[in-house]
């Protein structure tokens, strides 16, 4: 499973400038953005599917984002995560003013994509990252009839109505996994409208696959097994930076025992306080999604841990309540070094980590899985949402 790699030839010298170039481009996208008239999310969404599961390269910053929890025919237990981001250069109606005769390596968008693999029981997490520009057919996203495919260079996912198929070969790990969604897409905010601040445009479309079947193959250092378990997919894009003086997120997508879920994300500002705008969805397990609103939530760090990589502090179990749900539940990092240090694409410092979860939903014990990304710890988060 996978796309071919590019039976293109590089020699080294040429593969460095290329990156060079392109990490260039990314680094003063900001700036470039700032006038070029991408659009922004403003209002009710109107998602469709399958088109909407498709790049919406009128927005800025764009992402397909999954991660899961697995166990092997070990019994060992793994987490996994697989991002595509596209990133706009400038929007596709600035096209029509580029010279003739067009380069077949020009391009107003650059892909980029990190994964990762944790081995709870070996105690090690192993990362890799890459990006490419989508020309002569080394990223992009493709839409058919009935499917959307989202690639960088071998890595993919396939989304498909009955289906979403991974695939990953890393030098020190690889995966194929099938996703079978369990329930329904479950749109976030108003109808999949995500507020992110205080103005209308600092939003997103935001819609989320909560529980995913996944089974599959992993290996990791040439040990190839068959593994199972469950997952969870974000898709998402926007224009908007996030709200001046918000520092970075704490996003959580829980799948408890009942077969509910929760997402909630909170964004934190330099004073320490939490942005009002914070919010999330309790899904319920028929599969209908209800909001939950920032003071709906309390949220208390219990214990943080210190990359010795960054020197970054990352909390690394939490206490989560939702008094009106009377949910009480304990998150646990399963291993706490799950730090991504993505230098060969995004060059953004951040945790994304696997978690248990215990607790108790209406006075009843209630146990989980689920994944937390913590972005803001290395150094203030700056890019866009």
């Amino acid at each position: 499973m996978g796309r071919k790699p590019s039976t293109l030839h590089w020699d080294k010298p040429l593969l460095l400038f290329i990156r060079m170039v392109t990490a260039i481009l990314i680094a003063a996208s900001p700036a470039l953005a700032t006038d070029a008239g991408f659009e922004s999310v403003t209002g009710p969404c109107h998602l469709r599917f399958p088109a909407d599961h498709g790049p919406h390269p009128q927005y800025r910053t764009e992402w397909w984002y999954y991660t899961g929890n697995l166990v092997g025919e070990d019994n060992r237990q793994y987490g996994f995560q697989l991002t595509f981001f596209r990133s706009g250069l400038q929007p596709p109606d600035k096209r029509d003013k580029w010279p003739d005769p067009s380069s077949a390596w020009r391009t107003d968008q650059v892909y980029l994509a990190h994964a990762a693999v944790s081995d709870i029981e070996g105690g090690r997490h192993f990362q890799a990252d890459q990006m490419a520009r989508p020309v002569l057919s080394m990223a992009g996203a493709r839409v058919e009839e009935k499917a959307v495919t989202v690639w960088v260079h071998s890595w993919e996912t396939r989304i498909a109505p009955d289906k979403h198929k991974l695939h990953v070969d890393a030098s020190e790990f690889g995966f194929t996994f099938d996703l079978i969604p369990a329930k329904p897409p479950v749109l976030h905010g108003d109808g999949g409208y995500s507020r992110k601040g205080q103005s209308p445009e600092r939003a997103s479309c935001y819609y989320s696959f909560t529980r995913l079947q996944a089974t599959g193959s992993l290996t990791v250092e040439g040990t190839r097994q068959t593994v199972q378990g469950s997952a969870w997919m974000d898709h998402e894009f926007s224009t908007a930076p996030l709200q001046p003086g918000v520092t970075g997120w704490d996003w959580f997508s829980l799948q408890l025992s009942d077969e509910t879920e929760i997402m909630f994300f909170q964004l934190r500002q330099a004073d320490g306080e939490i942005n009002p705008a914070s919010n999330g969805t309790w899904v319920q397990a028929s599969g209908s999604g209800s909001p939950l609103r920032n003071e709906e939530v309390q949220i208390e760090v219990l214990d943080r841990w210190t990359s010795p990589h960054t020197g970054a502090r990352y909390p690394v179990k939490w206490r989560l309540q939702v008094p009106s749900l009377e949910v009480n539940l304990t998150l646990t990092a399963n291993l706490k070094d799950q730090e991504m240090r993505t230098a060969r694409s995004t060059q953004v410092v951040y945790w994304e980590g696997s978690v248990q979860v215990v607790g108790a939903r209406q006075n009843k014990s209630i146990e989980g899985v689920g994944y937390v990304e913590l972005t803001g710890y290395a150094k203030p988060f700056d890019a866009p949402m």
